[in-house]
């Protein structure tokens, strides 16, 4: 099954309280930091468009591509809705052929982390370096092995309402050390307000969690030197505290 095949449904929902007007100005300070003059974006792993809209209202031109046929459908419709006009698109963040070039390529909301394997993680560093021109800054996050370590994943329940349903999600971790991949293992029950009726949802979400060191070297071998990374929540130096974290680089 593809991932966020059905997730997708009722992703919108589960993720209602994430703060994307907050994150997008994160990314704003960060490209203004590390950048110069970047307007153009390049969003790999867009999802629903919620960042993309929000950086539009900055000021940026945005283009967003994901994986998953119905998170760019939503995206589409959100698009419409905030009447901003976003270049979306179906594609796979490890072949996609840019057909021009951008300022910067974003990645958020750990979609690197769902690069699993070395060639996978090294075929996305190809495309976004495909899509940049020399100087172009590439910006992502991450599950951060440290703090991943330091507080390892447990047993996580969320319960969520919408217009049309009441949702309950148990996210269950198992932990593969020698990969440093953690399966998410999502069973949701999605209850219809109209006629009560349940649906089970059953996905798994394999997160591979990164290490500076190995992070610097894959981007070495796909044409980019890094310049820095921090802490996802306060911009400051990682730690063993650090859950996920920001990685920049330049395109050389």
């Amino acid at each position: 099954m593809e991932v966020f095949e059905d997730y997708a449904y009722y992703y919108n929902a589960f993720y209602q309280d994430k703060d994307y007007k907050a994150e997008a100005k994160q990314i704003d300070l960060l490209l203004q930091k590390y950048g110069q003059n970047i307007k153009k974006i390049i969003n790999y792993g867009c999802g629903t468009g919620r960042h993309d809209i929000e950086l539009s209202k900055l000021g940026y031109h945005c283009t967003g591509i994901d994986l998953s046929p119905l998170m760019i459908d939503i995206a589409k419709k959100h698009m419409l809705q905030e009447e901003h006009l976003i270049d979306f698109s179906v594609a796979d963040v490890r072949n996609y052929q840019p057909t021009e070039t951008y300022d910067s390529v974003i990645s958020l909301f750990h979609v690197m982390s769902y690069q699993t394997g070395n060639e996978d993680i090294l075929a996305a560093f190809e495309s976004a370096r495909r899509a940049l021109d020399t100087g172009g800054i590439f910006l992502f996050d991450v599950w951060y092995g440290s703090g991943v370590l330091t507080d390892k994943p447990v047993v996580r329940v969320k319960k969520v309402e919408d217009d049309k349903y009441s949702l309950i999600r148990i996210a269950k971790p198992v932990m593969y050390e020698k990969r440093n991949v953690v399966d998410v293992c999502y069973e949701v029950l999605a209850v219809d307000k109209a006629d009560m009726t349940v649906k089970t949802i059953h996905e798994t979400h394999s997160m591979r969690y990164f290490f500076r060191p190995e992070l610097e070297y894959y981007l070495k071998q796909t044409g980019f030197e890094l310049i820095d990374h921090v802490d996802c929540s306060t911009l400051a130096e990682t730690d063993f505290t650090s859950w996920t974290s920001y990685f920049v680089a330049k395109a050389v």
